[in-house]
């Protein structure tokens, strides 16, 4: 973790802002609303194939913002950029990469490794 103050407002300052485009994202997708005058079978097919892609899309959103959420928890409780699991250092360039990554490269690496 760089105990570099600079750095780390930085990386507030992005997840704040995806925080907001992720908000908004959400907003909309809960004012679509679907075509409830089907035509024919095709249609009806291409209406469900659109709900469950909108549904997909909504979940992943909803689970980026969850993480963006505990990145910024760790940020305020000073714990920003240190593993959760082995409480090493994140490398700078993971954590630009992905700025709320809660866990060293290797530790990521067991984890999916033992969910195979």
């Amino acid at each position: 973790m760089s105990n570099n103050a600079a750095f780390t407002s930085k990386m507030k300052e992005n997840l704040l802002k995806r925080k907001a485009e992720l908000q908004e994202i959400l907003s909309g997708a809960n004012q679509i609303v679907s075509d409830t005058q089907v035509k024919d079978s095709g249609d009806e097919a291409l209406t469900a194939s659109m709900d469950n892609l909108q549904s997909s899309l909504t979940q992943s959103e909803v689970e980026e913002l969850n993480q963006i959420n505990a990145a910024l928890s760790r940020i305020e409780h000073t714990e920003y950029g240190l593993c959760i699991d082995c409480g090493e250092a994140i490398a700078e360039k993971r954590l630009e990469h992905s700025p709320f990554s809660a866990r060293c490269i290797v530790c990521q690496e067991e984890l999916e490794q033992s969910h195979r």
